[in-house]
């Protein structure tokens, strides 16, 4: 988790092959099934997007492994944030159905906290989706 944070940082301030470096690092320690994989493989699709934003595959797969770790350990706020990541990633391409679609469904499940930050994004975002 503390390695996340770190991560996180070097990405707000663009140091994209530094973050990488530590996120390296972060799937090294992390043991299987951990709480935190699921948005380590968030940050990694962000990451290789911001560092090559043609390598969409790999970014993609970053995001779903994101997501299917989430779904495996239950874990909906992580499987929300990967989502919304993929979501943009969807409407960049011209997917904008399939971005709504997606993130409505995991958008529903909730039913209290719509005023923490990331559910105030993913409204935000489904708004911008409807569009």
């Amino acid at each position: 988790m503390f390695l996340g944070g770190l991560i996180e940082s070097y990405k707000k301030a663009d140091r994209i092959e530094e973050a990488l470096g530590v996120m390296g690092t972060a799937f090294a320690v992390i043991d299987k099934g951990r709480f935190y994989e699921a948005e380590l493989f968030r940050h990694k699709g962000e990451l290789l997007t911001m560092r090559n934003p043609s390598n969409i595959e790999e970014v993609k797969q970053s995001f779903r492994s994101a997501i299917e770790v989430a779904q495996h350990q239950s874990a909906k706020a992580w499987e929300l944030r990967a989502t919304m990541s993929l979501a943009r990633l969807l409407d960049k391409q011209g997917n904008r159905d399939e971005a709504r679609t997606m993130l409505s469904d995991i958008y529903g499940w909730f039913t209290e906290g719509f005023d923490t930050a990331d559910l105030k994004d993913a409204k935000a975002l489904l708004e911008e989706l409807a569009d």
